[in-house]
């Protein structure tokens, strides 16, 4: 049972620094607790995420997006017991509670599980030129770009490694036989890896119907220039979760009008906004799809991610966004490159 002290919060914790308990705390939960250690509720990434969606800020209090009705187990439930609760409500963690209410510890699933790898595929897609860059990628791919002291595509993979992922996809052409040199068949990695070779533009999404084989199971497909530290395991429960057929990633962009902002109907004036900030959600990059997705994909033929998405809600199936609160840059060009070398040591430490 893990001790909890580093993971108590008040209600009135910011979410923002919730956050950071919940990263530094590494079973990804704060347990909400009034003066006496009373469990009040829980907070997950998911919970975080939902209210984002929702139009939380994250300057707001923890008491609007926690869950106020946790399940929790007592200190004298069997192992069997907690488990059987743990898979009925699917739960990644459950708070030990006393006879009081008081939070005494916490029971992790995997902790009472044996740990298994996940066997989902992941697809990168590393065929870009990358010309935006310049001299940079002029004699080598992108993905191959080092950040630090490591190539950008293999930051992502040993991300992914640590997650318990290990079986990939890489999507090949421009300079394709020194990415293929580079990551050969994963096995320096304890991983397994499989190319598919674009002879042509296929868009974000075309490779996909060039893989050698049809996955079983939701697979990942990524940018193979994006630096992130989000959880995939987290995204990955959540496609789940929602029984969604296609998921994407999102993050929130903020757009700032220089100017007044005027609203006039029929030559009159109803109101000036200064200097209006707008939000939008904008793809991440980042994508979790069902195996039958790929029979929207037409073979062998240039085929964008949006209009995959804007097939499947054609046909009114289920999609998700998952919105991105952590690290995230788009290696673009080449300010992006320098700026990624200089966030590396702290972000990647």
């Amino acid at each position: 049972m893990k001790n909890i002290q580093h993971l108590l919060i008040s209600p009135e914790t910011k979410i923002i620094e919730a956050l950071k308990t919940i990263d530094n705390g590494a079973v990804q939960i704060a347990l909400i607790v009034d003066s006496t250690n009373r469990l009040l509720g829980t907070l997950t990434d998911g919970d975080i995420r939902r209210g984002i969606l929702g139009g939380i800020n994250l300057e707001q209090e923890v008491y609007y997006v926690m869950n106020s009705k946790p399940n929790t187990a007592s200190l004298n439930d069997s192992r069997e017991t907690i488990l059987a609760k743990m898979k009925i409500s699917n739960l990644r963690q459950i708070p030990i509670v006393d006879n009081e209410g008081m939070v005494i510890g916490l029971e992790l699933f995997n902790e009472l599980m044996e740990n298994q790898k996940k066997d989902n595929w992941i697809i990168l897609m590393a065929g870009g030129l990358g010309s935006r860059l310049g001299e940079l990628t002029k004699d080598c791919p992108k993905p191959l770009l080092k950040v630090g002291n490591k190539p950008i595509l293999e930051i992502i993979i040993e991300n992914f490694i640590s997650s318990g992922f290990y079986r990939f996809y890489i999507s090949v052409n421009y300079k394709a036989e020194m990415i293929v040199d580079y990551f050969g068949d994963g096995s320096r990695w304890g991983a397994e890896i499989r190319y598919i070779h674009e002879n042509k533009r296929m868009g974000t999404a075309g490779s996909l119907s060039l893989m050698s084989e049809i996955p079983d199971q939701p697979f990942f497909v990524m940018n193979g220039d994006l630096l992130t530290k989000i959880n995939f395991q987290h995204a990955l429960q959540f496609h789940v979760d929602n029984n969604s057929m296609a998921t994407m990633c999102v993050r929130e962009y903020e757009y700032q009008v220089p100017y007044g902002v005027v609203k006039v109907e029929q030559n009159k004036l109803f109101s000036i906004e200064e200097k209006p900030i707008f939000r939008y959600f904008v793809s991440g990059g980042i994508y979790i799809l069902n195996p039958e997705v790929l029979s929207y994909v037409p073979r062998d033929a240039f085929y964008d991610m949006p209009t995959l998405f804007d097939a499947i809600l054609a046909e009114q199936q289920s999609t998700c966004a998952f919105p991105i609160h952590e690290y995230w840059l788009d290696i673009g060009r080449v300010d992006d490159f320098a700026k990624a070398n200089g966030e590396y040591p702290e972000v990647f430490r």
